[in-house]
């Protein structure tokens, strides 16, 4: 999925989705850049800040990815035009999740890290409320109520865990990109609780979507739903952002 921000694939494809979100500026006034680049990853393996996380430890597990270490080559530490992803597994506890949110962004300390750069967490939900963060992929049964008519469906890579996350990896780049340190694009009058562009676009995915209605959305040969297309023939459902040129939600997908 990040290999197919910069790279061709049919359309609409995420390269496509992604230039909703290049038109906006960040913090200095400059475009977002319209290519992203997957520059190294970091596994960390043994737990080092154990299985419970807080939001202020996933910044020290970006420290640890970017520090020297005899056993393994770290991350580069770009606070130029550099983000991070923390991506935890399905036995990984992190503060609020499940109960307030699927994914979250900030900018770390320079107590913590060194140096102010943005990075965003975002958690598999294969197993933990994927009612909630892999819709809609799987419905939460103990919710008490029916999905909407026609809102589930299968998920176009095989794992409702999985594809839920890539679509929250989607909102989340969008609105760190955007609004990297909380002092560029948002909607509302309060910076301690911004309203940006993926917020104002959750559930919806094509057009008529809303209210419970993902809208209209493409199917494979399986009967799975999607609305982009990656690299290697991959397809994903992503969630639409919010574009303050045509003052909508929109992606690549749209009817009109």
């Amino acid at each position: 999925f990040i290999h197919s921000f910069s790279s061709p694939a049919p359309y609409p494809s995420v390269s496509d989705w992604w230039s909703t979100v290049s038109l906006y500026t960040d913090q200095t006034g400059s475009n977002i850049s319209q290519t992203i680049t997957l520059s190294n990853e970091f596994h960390d393996f043994k737990y080092s800040h154990g299985k419970h996380l807080t939001r202020l430890s996933i910044q020290s597990i970006i420290k640890n990815s970017v520090s020297l270490s005899p056993y393994r080559k770290p991350l580069p530490l770009n606070y130029e035009n550099g983000l991070y992803l923390v991506l935890t597994s399905s036995d990984v506890q992190v503060q609020e999740f499940c109960r307030a949110v699927c994914g979250f962004h900030y900018f770390t300390f320079p107590s913590v890290v060194g140096v102010t750069v943005p990075y965003a967490w975002i958690r598999y939900s294969g197993t933990q409320c994927p009612g909630m963060c892999a819709y809609p992929f799987a419905w939460d049964k103990y919710s008490g109520v029916a999905p909407p008519h026609g809102s589930i469906m299968g998920a176009p890579n095989g794992d409702a865990g999985v594809d839920g996350m890539i679509s929250v990896i989607a909102h989340e780049l969008a609105e760190v990109s955007s609004n990297p340190l909380i002092n560029a694009w948002y909607a509302g009058d309060d910076p301690t609780a911004p309203i940006e562009i993926g917020d104002l676009c959750v559930g919806v995915y094509g057009s008529g979507g809303g209210g419970g209605y993902l809208g209209e959305v493409e199917k494979d040969l399986r009967g799975n739903g999607y609305n982009l297309n990656g690299v290697k023939g991959r397809k994903f459902l992503v969630q639409w952002v919010w574009s303050h040129v045509r003052r909508r939600c929109f992606g690549p997908n749209a009817l009109d």
